[in-house]
C-alpha cells in the first residue's frame, strides 16, 4: 500500500496535536489541583461531586441555622433567669407584706417596689438580640411584644414561633412566644382559685387550697358560706348544696374544710354571713399577678383577712409562674443540647463529604507528574521523528 506524503503529514500533525492536548490537560490538573474540569472529563465522577457538593452546602447551612438558634436560645436562657430572679424578689416582698404587723406606710413602700419589679419584668419580656429582634415575639420578631399602661400589660406578638432545620430530619423552635411564657399561666394552684367576698367582716382568710382526689373534683364555682359560729354550707353555681358541716375557729388558728376532692385551709375566725368562693382555674399573667398584689396593697377599703386572702392567692400564682418558667428553661436547655449535637454531627458529615469529593476530583500529583513527563517525552519523540522523516528527499542520493 502506498502512503502519500500528505497523509503522512496529516497523521503526524494529528498525533502531535493529541499529545499537546493531553499535556495541556495534565498541566491544568497540576495547576488547579483538580482532575475533573468538566463533565466530559469524568461524567460519573462529576455527577457524584455535584451530589456531594449539594449535601455539603446543606450541611453547612444546618450548622449556620444551629448557630443562630443557639445564640437566640442562650439569650432566652439569660432572660428567663433574670425573670426568675425578679419574681423571687416579688415573692419575698409579698410575703413581707402579708403580715398584720406592718403599717400603711410600709405597705405603700412595698407597693412602689412591686411596681418597679413589674417594669423590670416588662423590660425582660421586651429583650432583643443584637439584630434588634425581640426574643419573645414569636415569628413577629420585629414587633414589640409587651406594652404597659399603668399596671396593665398587653401582648402584641405572635403565638407561633419560628423554626429552623438542624438536619434533613430535625427542626427546632428558635424561641418561645411571650404569651406562652408570661401570660397564659394556670391560675391559682392550677386546678382552682379561691377568693373572699368583699362584704366579709370576720378575720378569716383562705389559702390557695389543694386537690386531694382529682377524680372527685368537678369544675364549677362554689360558695362556702359560714351560716353560724360553728356551721358552714357549700353550694355550687346552681345553688345546690354539695357539702355542709361544722367547724371550730379561734384567733390565729387554722381549720380546714374539704369537699369534692379538694381541701381548703382557713386562718382566723369568720363572721356569720362571711362567704368565700372556689372557681375553676383559668389562666393569668405574671404581670396581672403582680398588678393584683399592688392593687391589694394600695386598697384602703379591705380588712386584714381580705388582704391576706388576696396576697395568699398572689403567692400561689407567683409560685406557679416560677414553676412554669422553670419548665420553659428546661425546654430551652434541651433545644440548646440538640443544637450542639446536631452541629457536631453536621461538621463530622462535612469532613466525610469533603474527603469523598477530594478522592473523586482532586489531582494525584505523583501520578500526574509522571504522566506529564511521559507525555513530554512522547511529544518530543514525535516531533523529532516528524522532522527526520520530513527531511528525507531523493535529491540526497543523486
Amino acid at each position: 500500500m502506498t502512503i502519500s506524503t500528505l497523509s503522512f503529514q496529516m497523521n503526524a500533525v494529528d498525533q502531535m496535536d493529541a499529545l499537546q492536548q493531553a499535556m495541556s490537560k495534565t498541566q491544568t490538573e497540576l495547576s488547579t489541583g483538580k482532575q475533573i474540569q468538566t463533565a466530559a472529563d469524568n461524567p460519573v465522577g462529576m455527577s457524584q461531586v455535584v451530589q456531594l457538593d449539594t449535601q455539603l452546602s446543606a450541611s453547612r447551612q444546618y450548622v449556620t441555622n444551629g448557630n443562630l438558634a443557639g445564640a437566640s436560645l442562650n439569650l432566652e436562657t439569660q432572660a428567663l433567669g433574670d425573670a426568675t430572679n425578679t419574681l423571687q424578689s416579688v415573692r419575698s416582698l409579698i410575703v413581707e407584706a402579708n403580715t398584720s404587723t406592718i403599717n400603711a406606710s410600709q405597705r405603700q413602700d412595698i407597693s412602689t417596689q412591686l411596681q418597679q419589679l413589674e417594669q423590670q419584668l416588662v423590660g425582660i419580656g421586651n429583650r432583643q438580640d443584637a439584630q434588634g429582634n425581640y426574643l419573645f415575639s414569636g415569628y413577629a420578631a420585629g414587633t414589640q411584644p409587651f406594652t404597659q399602661n399603668g399596671t396593665s400589660v398587653t401582648y402584641a406578638g405572635a403565638s407561633e414561633v419560628s423554626r429552623v432545620q438542624l438536619s434533613a430530619e430535625q427542626s427546632i423552635s428558635t424561641g418561645d412566644a411571650g404569651d406562652a411564657v408570661f401570660m397564659n399561666i394556670p391560675a391559682g394552684n392550677g386546678t382552682f382559685t379561691t377568693a373572699a367576698a368583699a362584704a366579709n367582716t370576720g378575720t378569716a382568710s383562705v389559702g390557695p387550697g389543694t386537690v386531694t382526689d382529682p377524680s372527685a373534683w368537678t369544675p364549677d364555682t362554689y360558695t362556702i358560706a359560714f351560716t353560724s359560729a360553728t356551721q358552714y354550707t357549700v353550694t355550687n353555681s346552681a345553688g345546690t348544696t354539695v357539702a355542709s358541716g361544722t367547724y371550730s375557729a379561734s384567733p390565729g388558728a387554722t381549720f380546714s374544710i374539704a369537699f369534692n376532692g379538694i381541701q381548703l385551709s382557713f386562718n382566723g375566725v369568720p363572721a356569720t354571713g362571711d362567704q368565700f368562693t372556689v372557681a375553676s382555674a383559668g389562666t393569668a399573667s405574671v404581670f396581672s399577678t403582680v398588678a393584683g398584689a399592688i392593687n391589694t396593697l394600695d386598697s384602703t377599703n379591705q380588712n386584714q383577712a381580705q388582704t391576706a386572702t388576696q396576697l395568699n392567692g398572689a403567692l400561689e400564682q407567683i409560685d406557679g409562674a416560677l414553676r412554669h418558667i422553670s419548665r420553659v428553661q428546661a425546654s430551652v436547655g434541651v433545644r440548646i443540647n440538640a443544637v450542639t449535637a446536631a452541629s457536631s454531627t453536621a461538621q463530622s458529615q462535612q469532613t466525610d463529604y469533603q474527603t469523598s469529593i477530594s478522592q473523586i476530583s482532586d489531582t494525584n500529583y505523583a501520578a500526574a507528574t509522571t504522566q506529564l513527563s511521559t507525555e513530554e517525552l512522547a511529544l518530543q519523540a514525535a516531533q523529532k521523528s516528524y522532522a527526520s522523516l520530513m527531511s528525507l528527499t531523493l535529491f540526497k542520493y543523486v
